[in-house]
């Protein structure tokens, strides 16, 4: 459909998991991506990346810590420097480092923190400049179901991800009028690295809880990514949309 046809996308995380689905499907609906990652290892592995037959976007891995603000700024500046423009940004990068409350270290919070919400509004502090300045653009970030209703040893992600809800509602109302869409998917649990530490009877009991009887797939979450960033909602904006079967922890 090449709803994406020559669009100028950043993804971050974008080299792994939910992040790279995403990549690829929006080079494969026409976009240039910049696959946003801290990971060398993953970076390097971009270049075994396949797209459908016919894609007519491409994927540029670039190497980016999105807790830091100064490189943040040069990278930003680089990509609408070679472009012109950037038309969406997806705030996809993420961690965990889990813990229960008297268990948790300053460290673990403030690690989690810095990626998991400072980055996000780092990210969208530097792009919402260029997409004002051309009164145009879509801005996705990435809640979670945990970031809505909290969960067992994630004080830290929780705090981040209900941060990036307050966030997305405050910006969509800051830059609606100035052309910038601002919205956040709040996924469940999906089948990524950050789930290969999960005992399997944890795994099975989040399942049965979940009215769909599974989790979630990284392309199902990529695809509201995409209809979010794509003129197809140019009139969604403040909006979370859980990705989640249903599951009510």
């Amino acid at each position: 459909m090449n709803r994406m046809n020559g669009k100028i996308a950043l993804i971050t995380g974008g080299a792994a998991g939910i992040g790279l689905k995403a990549a690829q499907m929006f080079a494969e609906e026409g976009a240039t991506v910049y696959a946003l990652d801290v990971s060398d290892k993953a970076l390097n592995a971009l270049k075994d990346v396949k797209l459908a037959d016919g894609a007519t976007g491409k994927i540029v891995g670039k190497k980016l810590d999105v807790s830091n603000a100064a490189e943040v700024d040069k990278v930003v500046e680089e990509i609408h420097s070679a472009h012109g423009k950037i038309d969406c940004l997806v705030n996809n990068a993420g961690i965990t480092a889990d813990a229960t409350l008297h268990k948790m270290t300053e460290e673990a919070f403030d690690r989690v923190i810095n990626v998991n919400l400072k980055g996000v509004f780092l990210m969208s502090k530097a792009v919402a400049a260029k997409m004002t300045a051309a009164g145009k653009g879509s801005i996705v970030n990435t809640s979670s179901i945990v970031g809505v209703q909290g969960n067992f040893g994630q004080t830290n992600y929780s705090a981040a991800k209900a941060g990036v809800i307050g966030m997305t509602y405050t910006w969509a109302r800051e830059l609606g009028r100035k052309g910038v869409r601002v919205n956040a998917v709040a996924p469940g649990y999906t089948w990524t690295e950050m789930l290969a530490t999960v005992p399997e009877k944890v795994i099975k009991m989040l399942e049965e809880k979940t009215p769909m009887q599974r989790l979630g797939q990284p392309e199902e979450i990529a695809k509201t990514y995409l209809f979010l960033a794509s003129d197809e909602s140019s009139y969604i904006t403040g909006q979370v949309i859980g990705v989640d079967g249903g599951l009510k922890l």
